[in-house]
């Protein structure tokens, strides 16, 4: 016999787990409707082109993370990494991207083929928020605010955003020039993964991990000394307004982020909270990516959270559980009818109610019921079945101030005043 198992680098979400992701996707997607950025899916498999050309081939995702094979028409599709790429096809595509400026979300399963790690897998969950469209310097505020109420939302400790700008092409040219003469220089003493980069993207140096590597970087030129006076000042009124939202920030001029498409900011959160894999959340702005892919010059600036570290660092608050409103004790045959069709009838009002399908006596039945602390109870034996009424019993925590009371299935009236007086303090429901 076969113990299949999951493939490395793929975790199973069982209902206790998703408990905490649903919750917490919750406070993220009230988030996002309050700030009214709309939702769109694409697929998770898209022509490979699509993020060699968006994402850049000189990156580490292209060259040696993404899941790419033939399909049986011989075409090379690739498993997405990253969402970006996929929401600028899309608009480009369906011609949403010529039509008034938009702000778009999406979450789902993204691939990388990396070491899997405490919150870092090969299938994991990402939700990114793009705003499309949007030139101005506010975007870029507006877009770091969200994400900052998004976190903080979630309770996130040890927050830090950190923050540079790339400049345009012309500033990102002149610097690579100069910065080419320095490495030059002092490429031996670069770690070799940077060396690597030297032909391909000379700019991904700047985000080396390489502890050697980034001391010598101190004596390197800085793109911020290459910046011309437009992208300067747009730059110097980014700052000030992230000052004037009281959201904190440290300069990191080394900030570069691994994908090409990037222009002007660049920014990254991270919680000292998770270690050596701190980011929580980077994004940046990517003016030049829907030309690049065959479309109109596109203003446009975006941000990706990563869920399974959300999830981490999320607190324990999230993994409550909403407690049963209404447990629903049956037994016997015109009683376990008249059970579904009560079920039915309280779901209307947003109760989360559950039917005991076990068929075990009323005994076994009450155990599970307080077993998992139902508000309340309702009673059907076949007795009361035949009489076309139910027991409604309500605990509270003297046992003798439970409440009961028995109501004729048909009297709609009675059983929303029995509710209304019982439950809806709790907030469980509305009539």
């Amino acid at each position: 016999m076969n113990n299949f198992k999951n493939l490395r680098g793929t975790v199973d979400l069982l209902p206790t787990q998703l408990i905490k992701w649903q919750n917490v996707e919750k406070i993220i997607l009230e988030q996002l409707f309050r700030s009214s950025v709309k939702e769109i899916r694409t697929p998770i498999l898209e022509m490979t082109e699509l993020f060699m050309r968006g994402i850049g081939e000189g990156t580490d995702v292209v060259s040696k993370e993404m899941y790419t094979f033939l399909d049986r028409g011989e075409r090379s599709c690739t498993l997405r990494p990253e969402g970006t790429a996929s929401v600028a096809r899309a608009l480009i595509q369906n011609g949403i991207v010529t039509k008034p400026s938009q702000k778009l979300w999406y979450m789902g399963p993204m691939f990388r083929y990396e070491r899997p790690q405490a919150g870092r897998q090969r299938q994991f969950h990402q939700l990114g928020v793009e705003f499309i469209g949007y030139e101005n310097v506010r975007s870029d505020i507006e877009i770091i605010a969200l994400a900052w109420d998004i976190l903080e939302k979630l309770g996130i400790k040890e927050l830090n955003l950190e923050i540079n700008t790339l400049g345009d092409q012309i500033d990102r040219s002149n610097f690579q020039k100069e910065f080419l003469k320095w490495i030059e220089i002092n490429k031996n003493f670069l770690d070799l993964d940077s060396q690597k980069r030297i032909d391909k993207n000379p700019l991904r140096i700047l985000d080396t991990k390489n502890i050697q590597t980034k001391n010598i970087l101190r004596d390197a030129p800085r793109l911020f000394d290459y910046l011309s006076e437009k992208s300067l000042k747009r730059y110097l009124t980014f700052k000030e307004n992230l000052k004037l939202l009281k959201i904190p920030f440290i300069e990191n001029f080394n900030l570069v982020r691994g994908l090409d498409y990037y222009t002007h900011t660049a920014f990254e959160f991270t919680s000292g909270s998770l270690g050596s894999q701190a980011t929580v959340c980077g994004g940046g702005r990517y003016d030049n990516l829907f030309s690049q892919m065959g479309g109109k010059e596109t203003p446009a600036i975006g941000f990706a959270i990563g869920l399974e570290r959300l999830i981490l660092l999320a607190g324990e608050e999230f993994e409550k559980n909403r407690e049963i409103d209404i447990y629903i004790i049956n037994k016997g045959i015109c009683a376990e009818l008249m059970a579904i069709e009560l079920s039915r009838e309280l779901r209307n009002y947003d109760l989360l109610t559950e039917i005991d399908l076990s068929g075990s006596s009323l005994s076994k039945q009450f155990k599970k019921a307080n077993k998992l602390k139902t508000k309340s109870i309702i009673v059907i034996g076949e007795e009361e079945a035949l009489k076309n009424k139910f027991i409604i019993r309500m605990f509270t925590k003297e046992e003798s101030e439970n409440q009961e009371e028995s109501i004729l299935l048909e009297d709609k009236t009675k059983l929303k005043k029995w509710l209304k007086s019982n439950l809806l303090h709790k907030g469980s429901f509305s009539i």
